[in-house]
């Protein structure tokens, strides 16, 4: 078996495209590292040469923990092709975390930036990706030094599930749990996005973090693909506005809370031409029918994408409908014609609105080291995701929430998210995240933080009138905070643990003030 059945090979299937440009690496002040296919490969093969000649074993884990940059691409190529399992790192978690996440995987090596390095622990080998600057403009020789750098180098050829990545969960409710990937998985998920949705001919922008599948997932699609993407090093409303432009992109992936940070740019966005922009493909987290429409007004020619993915079970999921009908408003497609989908309900029983588990080649292998976590696989091998769906008639299914984040409240089952979408229906309001907090009769009850539009006029009480108008009486907030912007985790995701305790913090502070 040839080198082909390694995830790096993705970086060596595009024929003939040597000089073209893969990528365009951004820093914080948009300043240009540019690298062709041609540049990538080498520097791949001589990260991967210099593992093998200092004795990294093929299996052994490699760490790279800093913001997105084009040498990270590389390293993580390099590490797979000598056969050894890179470990992304989110590098705006505490430094505790960051340390027991290099624990945890068994890394013997560290790939970071200089900004990061104070987060890792200092007795762990590392190499700092600033320094690099020899070979093609990108690694030193002080750490290539006596690496056969001419010598012929055939990437190791996994004969099985042999895993390629380890990408570590946000860790929201709990110690982060490492989710493997195989080559043999992620190679299937490429393959899969490749057949229909080639990107040869578009111009991406990459701005989530490459330790998550959002961005990893691109990047292989985009080097399968034989594209340019252009890479920000982390996201922010104003550069992700500005590359688009100054690059002209006509692919954008994001979470939808990016996006609705970047609508909130009048100023920029009035100046900017975004004419470019073909393509908008929004996952990760649950799209509003208010945000979808503002992106319709800003971008009217582009065809926008409402995705649905997980670390564990892949961004392959759902498609078009096979008859070609057109999708609704809110539905993230029809079950992909080669993954294999049902809903079960919280009785057990199989449903038209229940709990998605899906069985495709595209499954993680497990959690890595996780002994004390009930298998998330069923007894016939579908990964029961915890996301709840309701499927209608026509086979099109609409994400309800999460099962983990549903509560009670008087007896009735309430999804924030559900809730969100009504709140987000009114006029004045950009964005809305539900929490729960206990209630001694009701024994919890929703509330509500909200960022209206630049230039809105709201108050609490005509929000709650609104949505008592739109909604059970059950739904209602029963308090309404109004805030700039809604707090981010480090995936981009809204931060709910944040806001839970802000929550509860108020509502004690108000009960102490009320006697």
């Amino acid at each position: 078996m040839s080198g082909s059945a390694n995830l790096a090979s993705v970086a060596t299937i595009a024929v003939g495209t040597a000089g073209k440009l893969a990528f365009i690496g951004l820093d914080h002040a948009l300043q240009e590292t540019p690298v062709s296919f041609g540049q990538l490969n080498r520097q791949a093969d001589a990260i991967a040469r210099a593992l093998l000649a200092r004795g990294y074993a093929q299996g052994e884990r490699v760490a790279i923990l800093g913001a997105n940059s084009v040498a990270s691409i590389a390293v993580m190529l390099g590490i797979m092709r000598a056969g050894l399992v890179a470990v992304p790192v989110n590098y705006k978690f505490p430094k505790a975390l960051v340390e027991y996440i290099i624990a945890d995987s068994g890394a013997r090596l560290l790939f970071c930036d200089t900004a990061s390095r104070p987060l890792a622990p200092q007795a762990l080998a590392a190499v700092l990706l600033d320094e690099v600057a020899q070979l093609d403009g990108f690694i030193g020789q002080s750490w290539l030094a006596e690496t056969p750098q001419d010598a012929p180098f055939l990437a190791f050829a996994p004969q099985g599930e042999e895993t390629a990545m380890i990408l570590y969960t946000s860790g929201s409710t709990g110690k982060p749990k490492g989710v493997l990937l195989s080559h043999a998985s992620q190679l299937w998920v490429v393959n899969a996005r490749l057949r229909a949705t080639p990107l040869a001919d578009e111009r991406a922008l990459i701005a989530a973090p490459l330790y998550h599948m959002n961005a990893l997932a691109l990047v292989w699609l985009t080097l399968a693909s034989g594209g340019t993407a252009v890479l920000l090093p982390a996201f922010s409303a104003a550069a992700y506005i500005r590359a688009t432009e100054r690059y002209r992109c006509t692919w954008l992936t994001a979470v939808p809370p990016m996006i609705a940070m970047m609508l909130r740019e009048d100023t920029l966005l009035a100046q900017a031409d975004l004419s470019s922009v073909s393509v908008v493909r929004m996952g990760s987290a649950p799209v509003s029918q208010s945000l979808l429409g503002q992106i319709r007004r800003l971008l009217p020619n582009a065809k926008i994408i409402n995705a649905y993915g997980t670390t564990e079970g892949g961004p392959v999921v759902f498609g078009p409908h096979p008859a070609g009908l057109a999708s609704p408003v809110l539905a993230v497609g029809h079950a992909h014609p080669q993954v294999e989908i049902r809903l079960r309900a919280a009785d057990g029983t199989l449903a038209q609105q229940g709990v998605l588990e899906l069985k495709s080649r595209g499954l993680m292998s497990g959690y890595h080291n996780r002994p004390d976590l009930a298998t998330p696989f069923s007894d016939d091998g579908f990964y029961v995701t915890g996301d709840v769906f309701r499927r209608d008639e026509q086979g099109f299914y609409t994400f309800v929430g999460r099962s983990d984040d549903m509560f009670v409240s008087g007896g009735e089952n309430i999804y924030p998210s559900q809730v969100e979408r009504v709140l987000e229906q009114h006029p004045s309001v950009q964005q809305a995240c539900v929490v729960p907090v206990e209630d001694a009769i009701k024994g919890y009850k929703p509330v509500a933080y909200v960022v209206l539009r630049d230039g809105a006029s709201l108050n609490e009480a005509q929000l709650k009138a609104f949505t008592l108008a739109h909604a059970a009486a059950y739904q209602h907030p029963r308090s309404i905070w109004f805030i700039s912007a809604l707090p981010l985790a480090s995936t981009n995701k809204i931060d709910r643990t944040a806001l839970l305790n802000d929550a509860a913090s108020r509502l004690a502070n108000h009960a102490a003030t009320a006697f």
